[in-house]
Order: structure tokens, then C-alpha cells, then sequence
């Protein structure tokens, strides 16, 4: 059955595969607050019922990875994929290439460096073949952190050194970071001297300092999905991220709970800093952002970018990092999100 017309300028509706976890349940209300069609998608279909889809007027549609038709039935007439079910190791090989072949946009929300790295060299072709835009990363891990450097470099595209600090005052893991994390044992990499390397281990250690709450954090070199977002685009000699002991050492930590809703957007307590320094020989850029809950925080983010995408503000065939096809800063200026701020020097 095809999807109902998005009131957004006839745009085509967005279907969200993974719905039924906390960042597909964000995804679906913001497509809603944007003025997007979304359609639920699930692999349960007891979950997608109790999720309440149905009251708020979302269709629903039940697909498996195994099952190639149904996810054939549950794509049609949508503009754009959104793939919001890890680990994305398991999910983005079969996901991809079911959007592209149908002629739909795909974004992801990965964290995983191996899955957008193998994303964006894999489906690249057949995207560009296509017409669609492939994007995996889009997310607080990846694409965030893609568009504050792309931001701070401000058309800078060689770039001697690129540091990114991330402090989090706690880390309360959904079930599927908890996955996420017992399958995706891949060797994480960084930049030196222009190339992937392996990270070193131990892991190098050094004190970031952030506004309050955080103040000096003692934190550990952790690349996620950004290195290869940025390496798409941009001509960085050496890459590192940092984030905070105190967070790592709360998802690490099995009793550590989930998440749980504050407000009434259903966001957690916890706030987040990234910062940002941008060098080449001669001159240094920084970039400051906070917010609210890294799960709640990736919703906006991925629907933004499918806004763009799929009512034509933005056009671009082939996969490719945001940075590489929105203007950064433009494209955070608009995220429109309580709480969150961004700030370049």
C-alpha cells in the first residue's frame, strides 16, 4: 500500500526501519514536528502496536531483514529510509541497497566506523546510478561532529589538524548501544600524517576543559563514525576525538540503567559538550556546541537531512558525508532544538 503524500510541499513520506527503539520513536516525532509523513517500521508486530503509532496517526508497516518483499511493501512510495536498527553491521548491508534500487534516499544513524566506512565505498556507484543520496552517520556520533568541523574549518578543505572533545555528564545506554557494543569489535582508527591508522592501546589520555558543568574532563582518544565521514570530504592530516573517562566508564558499567524521559520532548536528564579545533600551519578554529541527551539530540539531526533531501532543497547522487552536501553551518542554525546551542571563534 503506498505511503499517504507528506503536507510538506508534496514531499514523499519518510520511512523510519527500527521504530520501535527509543532513537526510532524520536525520529518518527520529529519528522511529525518538521512537518514530514513518517511511516513506522518494525520487525515486531507487537512492538509497533504497543508503541501507540496508530493513535498519532503513523502507518505501520512489518519488515525483517530476511524477508526481501517485505521490506519491498514496507519501503513503497516513500521518499527516503531512515535506518535507525543496529547494530549497523547487520542492518546497512541489506538496508542500502533495498532504498537505492527502489529510489529512495538512505540515511543511517551509526556510530559504527566500519559501517559507514563500508556504507559510503560500497553503495557510492550504485547511489550516483541512482539519483538518491546514501548517508550513513547521521547522528550525534558522526554526522554531528562531520558538520562542527566542517563549520569551523568554514572552506578550509586541508587542514593540518583536527581535535574533537566530547564530554557527557552521564551515559545511561539504550538496549541497542548495549548490541551495538557486544557486536561491533572492529578495529577503530584514526588520522596521522593523512592516513587511517589503528588507535593506539592503550588509548592516549589528556584533560579537556569545557563551560559548566563539566570544567576539566579527564578523557581517552575514541573515534566513531566521524573519521570517515570526514575523511570524505575534507583533507585532514591527523584526526583525534576524545571523550570523557566519566561517560565511558558509565557505558562500560553493566548496571548502569537506561535511559529515562524528563520532559515532555521524552528526553533523559543528560547534557552533552562537543568542542572542536581546527588547525592548519598558521591559524586555529574552534567550535563550541551543547545540548540535551545525545538519543533525543540524533532525531533532529537525521530528519533535518531527510527534509532536505526529500523535498529537493538539496540535491546530490552518490554516498556522501553532510558536510559534504549541506551547508554546515546553515544546516545546524536550523536544527531548532530546546537547549542546544552552537557557538565558532
Amino acid at each position: 500500500m503506498p505511503f499517504p503524500e507528506s503536507p510538506l510541499s508534496g514531499s514523499a513520506p519518510v520511512a523510519v526501519y527500527g521504530a520501535t527503539g527509543l532513537t526510532g520513536r524520536f525520529v518518527v516525532d520529529e519528522l511529525l514536528r518538521r512537518g514530514l509523513v513518517p511511516v513506522a517500521i518494525g520487525r515486531d508486530e507487537a512492538k509497533l502496536e504497543a508503541a501507540g503509532f496508530g493513535r498519532r496517526g503513523v502507518a505501520t508497516r512489518q519488515a525483517s531483514l530476511d524477508d526481501p518483499r517485505s521490506l519491498q511493501r514496507a519501503f513503497e512510495g516513500a521518499g527516503a529510509v531512515i535506518n535507525c536498527a543496529g547494530p549497523f553491521l547487520d542492518t546497512a548491508g541489506t538496508l542500502a541497497p533495498k532504498a537505492i534500487s527502489a529510489g529512495h534516499h538512505y540515511l543511517d544513524v551509526t556510530a559504527e566506523q566500519a559501517s559507514a566506512a563500508s556504507t559510503l565505498a560500497v553503495f557510492d556507484s550504485a547511489a550516483a546510478q541512482a539519483g538518491v543520496t546514501v548517508m550513513p552517520g547521521m547522528a550525534f556520533f558522526g554526522g554531528f561532529l562531520d558538520l562542527m568541523v566542517t563549520a569551523a574549518a568554514d572552506g578550509w578543505r586541508e587542514i593540518e589538524d583536527v581535535s574533537i572533545g566530547i564530554a557527557l555528564d552521564s551515559w545511561h545506554p539504550t538496549e541497542g548501544t548495549r548490541q551495538t557494543g557486544r557486536r561491533n569489535t572492529a578495529q577503530r582508527f584514526v588520522v596521522r600524517q593523512g592516513r587511517l591508522t589503528p588507535l593506539s592501546q592503550p588509548p592516549t589520555e589528556t584533560d579537556w576543559v569545557y563551560p559548566a558543568p563539566f570544567h576539566a574532563q579527564r578523557s581517552i582518544e575514541m573515534p566513531f563514525s566521524e573519521v570517515p565521514l570526514i575523511r570524505q570530504h575534507l583533507k585532514v592530516q591527523n584526526l583525534s576525538t576524545y571523550l570523557n573517562l566519566a561517560a565511558l566508564q558509565d557505558i562500560r558499567d553493566p548496571g548502569t540503567p537506561p535511559p529515562q524521559s524528563v520532559d515532555d520532548l521524552g528526553r533523559s536528564a543528560q547534557v552533552f559538550a562537543v568542542k572542536v579545533q581546527v588547525k592548519t600551519k598558521t591559524e586555529i578554529r574552534t567550535a563550541l556546541a551543547t545540548g540535551q541527551d545525545i538519543y533525543a539530540f540524533t532525531a533532529p539531526l537525521v530528519c533535518e537531512a531527510a527534509r532536505l533531501l526529500v523535498s529537493g532543497g538539496v540535491s546530490y547522487a552518490g554516498a556522501a558525508a553532510p558536510g559534504q552536501v549541506f551547508d554546515a553551518r546553515a544546516f545546524l542554525d536550523r536544527l531548532d532544538v530546546p537547549g542546544f546551542h552552537v557557538s565558532f571563534a
